[in-house]
């Protein structure tokens, strides 16, 4: 019998395009809410691309101390509120010392307001008028960091900088250092706010982005044969992860087991992903083969789904190597992306969550805009306009970013055994 150390979920902290807090984006995501609509906070010069799924219910006063919010960074706001919700959430003290908690998370590119900013003023007024907040304020480990200090965490802390494979690479390696023993609690999930003029014109440059513009709700499209890119979302997602027993000793309310976790990485270009879909596959089994399942047990994937021309095919290839041909046939696949934008570095926190909330409510959240599915993208049972009501044995997360990077976590059901 395995004398592995046990890795349960206990709180989930999350904002996105649905909203604010677990209870709001989750109803919002089960009832197929669209959250992509017009940019109008900032000018976007000449771009022919002009919306997002923004945050739009987010008030950073809320959670953030006025000085603070005032200096730092949106994608570092994002995580100290998110922390906050999922502490709360999961009804988690910190010990005094801290010293058995950490934090890991996910990230694209760190502070790029303060950055586009700072960048800002130093060509309009000078090089002294630049903040001494602008290096600190804009790294990648700023925002767990800043939500360390704001809670007392003295365990492993870092960022995980994967692409948009950051947030589930962040789960999986928080999931690592629970079983080794080096802390009892760790937060982990992702962060990302890159709704700026600046990415989105890079994102344009790449031809990654939706072009359809003039119903914004209907932009991403994964699976179907009209996709034409990703909507930028912005966000953050972090769960509590806990060892079991500990969780059990305080009276914490379960939600699902970390059971796997698996990597991988492509080798085949900076963009675009491998056609074959093998090592996504690859990643997929290791996650798994982790959990000690049979891949036949995976009953739900909530697929990246990014709505690129060559990705999504590759996914479903992945999907359809990784649980044979047969079965694949007959699991759910949604892509949630479809609903709250790529959320990059967070993106697959945000997938996390909602792949745990599926299988502690057996409810899986649907694809939307898919109206005519790709040849392509067949071979897996999508679920599609409405939300699917359902028992699940297991369930899988999987993105992939740029580089190749490729990552999968495994959850199953908490029976309180």
């Amino acid at each position: 019998m395995s004398t592995r150390r046990r890795v349960v979920i206990t709180g989930i902290g999350i904002i996105s395009g649905h909203g604010v807090g677990r209870e709001d984006v989750w109803r919002n995501a089960c009832n197929g809410m669209a959250c992509t609509a017009p940019i109008t906070d900032m000018e976007l010069g000449t771009s022919p691309v002009t919306i997002a799924a923004q945050a739009r219910d987010f008030v950073v006063d809320d959670f953030v101390e006025r000085r603070l919010a005032r200096r730092a960074d949106r994608v570092t706001h994002f995580a100290l509120a998110a922390a906050q919700l999922a502490t709360a959430d999961a009804g988690l003290t910190i010990s005094a010392d801290g010293r058995d908690t950490g934090i890991i998370l996910g990230t694209g590119t760190g502070g790029n307001h303060v950055r586009d900013e700072n960048y800002q003023t130093m060509i309009e007024r000078g090089v002294d008028r630049i903040s001494p907040f602008a290096i600190p304020y804009s790294m990648c480990n700023h925002p767990p960091a800043e939500v360390a200090m704001l809670l007392g965490l003295r365990g492993p802390t870092m960022a995980m900088v994967t692409a948009c494979a950051a947030g589930t690479d962040a789960i999986g390696t928080a999931t690592a250092i629970i079983r080794r023993g080096d802390a009892d609690v760790m937060l982990s999930g992702g962060t990302d706010a890159m709704i700026t003029p600046l990415w989105i014109a890079g994102f344009d440059a790449m031809r990654v982005l939706s072009h359809h513009q003039n119903d914004p709700a209907t932009a991403p499209r994964p699976f179907d044969s009209s996709r034409d890119g990703f909507v930028i979302g912005e966000g953050a997602a972090i769960l509590v992860l806990e060892e079991r027993e500990h969780a059990v000793r305080r009276g914490a309310s379960i939600l699902c087991e970390v059971a796997g976790y698996g990597a991988s990485a492509d080798a085949h270009h900076i963009t675009d992903p491998d056609p074959s879909g093998r090592s996504q596959a690859r990643a997929m089994r290791a996650a798994i083969a982790d959990a000690g399942i049979p891949a036949h047990e995976i009953d739900y994937v909530n697929a990246h789904g990014g709505a690129s021309r060559p990705g999504d095919p590759s996914e479903i290839a992945a999907i359809r190597a990784a649980l044979g041909e047969e079965h694949a046939a007959r699991t759910a696949v949604s892509a949630t992306k479809s609903m709250h934008g790529h959320c990059m570095g967070a993106t697959g926190a945000i997938e996390g969550a909602f792949t745990a909330l599926a299988v502690a409510n057996g409810i899986i959240p649907p694809t939307i805009n898919l109206t005519e599915l790709d040849p392509e993208c067949v071979g897996v049972d999508h679920v599609i306009g409405q939300a699917r009501t359902t028992t699940l044995r297991a369930a899988m997360s999987s993105n992939n970013g740029l580089g190749g990077h490729n990552a999968a976590i495994v959850l199953l059901p908490w029976g309180g055994e």
